[in-house]
């Protein structure tokens, strides 16, 4: 019997209909309030729930505070204390079955005559990156529309990132590259965020860090402090929850596409150990719909925090994925679509892990934190002429691995009203490749094998200071870094990656301010680029001069707080590259390639290539419009790379115009509704080149045609938009609870454009050959339309006890 979405829809409906048989307001939440400077205890400070001003408390000597009798739901609080700026926390979520521990963290303040008063708000603005920056509560992943729980999709609403097609999760931030994002998971680099990633770049179709134990997320699209590099366009800083100190609790999750398990607890008076799984079903849902590819992935995370007194806390940090990508070649009679993908796509497997170690000391006027870590990916793909698997059949066989050991000291030094952070980081990765691959070149097919091995030692060094002026109205910014490594000789200069940084921030009023922000920041080529080689072992972009890529950044706009939960910002920016890898092979910029399900890098690269991104961004956000939770944004933006003349055209990310709208409203009785817009500009795409394409020998080598690069991104496709639609409802009984939503992705079932799909066999199946006056073998090929895009409903169940 099949399983449906409409067959199971009166079960789910018939469950949110029950009574709210054994709901009471029971939940409890704890916690401890402390000096983010130095983590001393804050007594006497006054903490009420934002919702419900009337419930409060007050944390007693050592910062501890306990609020009992609160409605399940999600909720945040305030806490104010002299001295200190009022705080705000973030979402979190509140169930009868288990106390919330939350950790609340006060910024000192200086009492001084005439200062612009900085009123609390839900949209926290950071000394280090006044700029620029976003910052999403669990609530707003947990719930947002069309996005399965999944932190790649729900950061696809903030202003300057582009959208695209579901099953991509690629970060595109301001015009620039899905390979120059970083991820920080509690200050521990994690280099790849998706599942089945792309080595060289970042994206992939489903996410590997499971929300259920996320506490924010922050997102810079400029300004990055000193302390992060290696990044052009945008770094991501995830936070998690600690454990559960009272007792062992967890959740099951049913999804979309997985099963997860995800439990916490204490482990001694003082440690705490948050520990997940998942596993996904999609290649019994694929085998079902018949579909070309079968793919599997497995995830985990984990943390322990211990604190050893006030001064001192160690954390240990782990995430890791294990994923299979096989193709169904049992399907009985496939489409010219399904052909078309068996004929291209290879098999596959990948794995990847981060372990770090955070230790964190606490001094009167400051901390420094200790990182080490590795972080390691394994990938490998192979592939068979039409999926025979004998010896003569051949095209592929591709088996990576890099690993990086890393190490890096942060320190952070209050002086009167100067913040200092300083710090430095060292680095030795390993990079090997073992690569046979056929390729058809100069009319004629041409294997590539090489065997790589490539290690390489980076260092790095940083500091900032930032200082308030005029009675605290101006806040400036100034930070310096320097990176190096000992790949060539320009690489290992540091003074070569010189990497300056300023910001600016003016509070003409208490809700009223304009910022500025100007920065050069570096970006090391991927290993894959580092470690190419060619059949005589030759480190070809070595000998090519290959070095980081620079971007300068500049960045103006205001921001206007109108009030405690609503925030109208515009920002202005601009961003010129400079070194971008270019492909010898084919004559464009590396940055327009990273949107796809192999390697990027891996070819013979030229440091030339030049380009520029620029737009406007505005951005409304308000927690409370009339009881709706809202999301405005829109992008302009261009983004261009020089080609092998050295002319500006529009890269792979020219959208030029994004929109998005997110709107959530809770009801009573636990019930939530939320609906997601999305609108992209057509993207610019490259026609096929016919003429090589229809070649035997070369089509048979690739099992796909070529793009006819001399006519790069000369085309657009038709705009994009995505409406979504979510309901959730909970259950809070006295010993679990119960949460429910139903997802339904493009509900207006909109169809986006993709290029067109050229294929080898004729519209009977046949596969027709013949020689042209040249003597060359060649396929009859055709054209088929290629549109994507359906109504894709799914439901979720999660279990908490």
């Amino acid at each position: 019997m099949k399983i449906t979405f409409l067959s199971i829809l009166p079960v789910y409906l018939l469950i949110c209909s029950l009574p709210a048989v054994g709901y009471s307001q029971s939940g409890i939440i704890k916690g401890r309030v402390f000096n983010h400077k130095n983590n001393e205890p804050l007594p006497y400070t006054n903490i009420i729930l934002e919702n419900n001003p009337q419930k409060g408390t007050s944390s007693d000597l050592d910062g501890n505070f306990t609020l009992t009798n609160v409605a399940p739901g999600y909720v945040r609080l305030v806490a104010s204390a002299v001295g200190f700026q009022k705080y705000i926390s973030e979402d979190f979520l509140v169930t009868n079955s288990n106390a919330v521990f939350v950790e609340i963290p006060m910024d000192e303040t200086a009492v001084t005559l005439n200062a612009v008063e900085i009123k609390p708000s839900e949209f926290t603005r950071k000394e280090e990156s006044p700029v620029s920056m976003q910052r999403l509560t669990i609530q707003e992943i947990e719930r947002s529309p069309g996005s399965n729980r999944d932190i790649s999709k729900v950061i696809q609403s903030l202003p300057g990132v582009a959208t695209g097609v579901s099953y991509r999760n690629d970060v595109i931030v301001r015009g620039g590259g899905p390979s120059e994002n970083r991820f920080y998971l509690d200050d521990v680099e994690i280099p790849n965020l998706n599942h089945f990633a792309t080595q060289g770049a970042s994206g992939g179709p489903v996410g590997i860090i499971n929300v259920d134990f996320i506490r924010e997320v922050e997102f810079l699209a400029g300004a990055f402090p000193a302390k992060r590099g290696n990044a052009l366009s945008s770094v991501l800083e995830f936070t998690q929850i600690d454990g559960n100190k009272d007792k062992f609790s967890g959740r099951v999750s049913l999804g979309s596409s997985d099963l997860a398990l995800a439990i916490n607890g204490p482990v001694t008076k003082n440690s705490t150990f948050l520990f997940s799984y998942r596993r996904s079903y999609l290649q019994f849902l694929f085998s079902a719909l018949g579909l070309p590819f079968l793919p599997t992935y497995n995830d985990y995370q984990f943390k322990y925090k211990i604190n050893f007194g006030q001064r001192n806390q160690l954390s240990v940090i782990s995430i890791g994925s294990l994923d299979k990508n096989k193709l169904n070649t049992g399907i009985s009679n496939p489409d010219d679509f399904q052909k078309y993908l068996l004929q291209s796509l290879p098999a596959s497997s990948q794995w990847s892990y981060t372990f770090g170690i955070v230790y964190k000391h606490f001094r009167d006027k400051g901390n420094g934190t200790w990182v080490f870590s590795r972080n390691m990916l394994n990938n490998e793909q192979y592939k068979y002429r039409n999926n025979y698997e004998v010896p003569d059949s051949l095209l592929l066989n591709y088996k990576s691995q890099e690993s990086e050991n890393k190490f890096r000291y942060e320190g952070l030094t209050d002086l009167v009203k100067t913040r200092i952070s300083y710090g430095a980081g060292l680095q030795y990765a390993e990079y090997n490749n073992k690569t046979y691959q056929q390729f058809f070149v100069g009319n004629e097919v041409k294997p590539l094998d090489y065997n790589s091995y490539l290690s390489l030692f980076s260092w790095n060094i940083f500091g900032q200071a930032s200082r308030s002026f005029f009675r605290d109205k101006l806040l400036l910014t100034l930070g310096i870094r320097m990176d190096a490594n000992n790949y060539s000789k320009t690489m290992s200069n540091m003074l070569k990656q010189f990497s300056p940084r300023f910001s600016a921030s003016y509070g003409i009023t208490d809700k009223f301010f304009l910022n500025f922000n100007t920065g050069r920041y570096y970006q090391l080529p991927a290993y894959t680029s580092l470690g190419y080689r060619n059949n005589y072992g030759t480190l070809v972009n070595d000998s090519l001069g290959i070095r980081y890529i620079s971007s300068d950044h500049f960045v103006l706009g205001f921001e206007f707080l109108p009030g405690q939960r609503s925030k109208f910002s515009v920002e202005g920016f601009y961003k010129i590259y400079n070194h971008y890898p270019f492909s010898v092979r084919d004559s464009v910029s590396l940055a327009s390639k990273g949107a796809d399900y192999t390697v990027v890098g891996d070819e013979p690269l030229l440091p030339v290539s030049k380009g520029r991104s620029y737009g406007v961004e505005v951005l409304y956000r308000n927690a409370d419009l009339f009881g709706f939770n809202i999301i405005l944004s829109y992008t302009y933006v261009r983004s261009e790379f020089t080609n092998y003349f050295g002319t500006y055209i529009p890269s792979a990310w020219d959208n030029r115009n994004l929109f998005n709208i997110t709107v959530g409203r809770k009801f009573k009785h636990n019930w939530e509704i939320g609906m997601k817009w999305r609108f992209a500009g057509g993207a610019p795409y490259t026609p096929w080149d016919e003429n090589k394409s229809s070649i035997v020998a070369a089509w048979d080598v690739q099992g796909r045609g070529y793009l006819d690069y001399s006519r790069f991104n000369t085309l657009r496709l038709k705009s994009f938009n995505q409406l979504d639609l979510r309901v959730d409802k909970g259950f809070y009984f006295k010993k679990w609870s119960l949460m429910l939503y139903v997802d339904i992705q493009n509900l207006l079932n909109f169809q986006a454009q993709q290029p067109d799909i050229l294929v080898n066999t004729q519209e009977d199946g046949s596969i027709v050959k013949y020689v042209d006056d040249g003597g060359v073998e060649r396929y009859k090929l055709r054209y088929i339309e290629n549109y994507t895009g359906t109504i894709l409903p799914s439901i979720g169940i999660m279990v908490e006890f």
